[in-house]
């Protein structure tokens, strides 16, 4: 059974208008406001002798620099550019240090770039103006620990709740409180008085707080709060002890807390987000209806475990008969469980759950694409992956079983030997990911 090149080569259409829509670099050069007079960002304005300090961190952080470097090149004092391996490339980022550094797990070069990090934001005169350009990664990317625990026991830590498959949310209430960056801190070390962030942001509900662990947001969560998600996620005698030991001394008031919201180290900070899912499942339904596809926006519900959603969305498009072609479009981020030892990413696990349920209930007829926006999908090369009632088939006949890959979340060898993965290489944004579906017209399963 041969892929469905034309539905495939529309939702690809789709897909690049998405991604286009939120392009970081575009995105940052919009919010610059530029004049002979001087510049202007989030409503601070820079003239006279004050200077842009720039700080740019995560997986969009090369486009982002480099459309200030194009746009207030002049006007830059310094500037430091932190992204993932591979990131950089092809891009002017003319009087930054770039660095590149672990991602999802921290490295010994993340601490050596949160280290520079730090030493910049201290060195920054009172008048400049600190520019922070934030995009999903940034947490792991300057990792900096306290004194009291190493970079080892920091990425051990880091893996285990990876593993476990804690969200965002309970990630970064274990993150803040490990890091001298994150949960406001880098805003607390900052001596410029002005401070303007720009974020893309790859979180559900684009929460200050949790974009990049917000190192220029108040902090609400606590010591405790860390503590229980590894309680909740059974990894209390797991996490090295170093780690444990700081956490609960923490919460006995022996560390000092993250900044929380009121404080007045958050006075001269203003942030704006500039790009987001949303903006990009806006884009994708437009491009479906210029196609004749009547747009059904599922918002952004993608967020548990990523076979679960994978299923739950294969069944409801085969449930679908209408007289006229459907796009089903979803938003948001997955987690994974990892229960066995293969390879793979959040997006292609869920979409060899939905082609297993494709062939399940013989659905000869949605095509359904899950990628990355930032062009990445968990320890891989590939962004996502395609699913449709004959993936199954086409992957047994290449001596691989879709049943056993999913179990051993090995979702990118089998997409590898079937030939169903989506590449598309880094894309200079991150806004979580997209799930589109085709649903020819007229399909009905029943008769399938």
């Amino acid at each position: 059974m041969r892929p469905p090149t034309q539905a495939r080569e529309q939702l690809q259409q789709i897909l690049h208008a998405a991604i286009d829509s939120v392009d970081a670099g575009a995105a940052v050069t919009r919010e610059l406001s530029v004049s002979p007079d001087g510049l202007s960002v989030c409503g601070f304005a820079l003239s006279g002798n004050s200077k842009l300090i720039v700080v740019a961190i995560g997986k969009a952080a090369a486009p982002m620099a480099a459309a200030v470097v194009a746009g207030a090149g002049e006007r830059i004092r310094a500037g430091v550019v932190v992204s993932k391996d591979g990131h950089c490339e092809g891009y002017d980022l003319t009087g930054f240090e770039v660095f590149e550094s672990g991602h999802p797990v921290p490295d010994a070069r993340g601490e050596a770039a949160a280290s520079r990090v730090l030493e910049l934001v201290a060195s920054a005169n009172p008048d400049d103006l600190l520019l922070v350009l934030l995009s999903g990664g940034a947490s792991s990317l300057v990792s900096l620990a306290p004194k009291e625990i190493d970079g080892k026991e920091l990425a051990a830590t880091n893996s285990l709740l990876l593993e476990s498959g804690a969200d965002i949310r309970e990630l970064n209430a274990v993150r803040k409180h490990l890091s001298l960056i994150s949960g406001g801190r880098l805003a607390r070390a900052a001596a410029a008085k002005q401070i303007a962030v720009l974020a893309v942001s790859d979180v559900a509900g684009d929460r200050l707080d949790v974009i990049g662990s917000g190192p220029c947001a108040p902090d609400p969560s606590r010591y405790r709060d860390a503590l229980e998600v590894l309680e909740r996620r059974s990894l209390i005698q797991r996490v090295p002890a170093n780690v444990l030991g700081y956490l609960t001394q923490g919460d006995k008031g022996a560390h000092p807390e993250s900044p929380k919201p009121g404080e007045p180290v958050f006075a001269g900070v203003r942030h704006r987000v500039v790009a987001s899912n949303a903006d990009a499942r806006r884009a994708a339904a437009a491009e479906a209806g210029s196609l004749g596809a009547r747009v059904v926006s599922l918002g952004e519900c993608i967020r548990a475990e990523a076979s679960s959603v994978g299923r739950r969305i294969a069944a409801l498009s085969a449930t679908l008969n209408c007289s006229q072609t459907v796009c089903l479009i979803a938003g948001g981020e997955s987690v994974v469980q990892l229960r066995g030892r293969g390879m793979g990413g959040r997006n292609q696990e869920l979409a060899l759950a939905a082609a297993i349920e494709f062939d399940r209930l013989g659905a000869d007829g949605p095509v359904l694409l899950a990628a990355g926006t930032d062009g990445s999908d968990g320890p891989t090369s590939a962004a996502g992956a395609w699913a449709d009632a004959g993936t199954v088939e086409r992957g047994r006949r290449c001596g691989l079983d879709a049943h056993r890959a999913l179990a051993d979340n090995d979702s990118h060898t089998f997409y590898r030997g079937e030939s169903g993965l989506i590449e598309t290489g880094p894309t200079g944004t991150n806004v979580m990911d997209l799930v589109l579906v085709w649903v020819p017209a007229r399909f009905d399963r029943a008769a399938s």
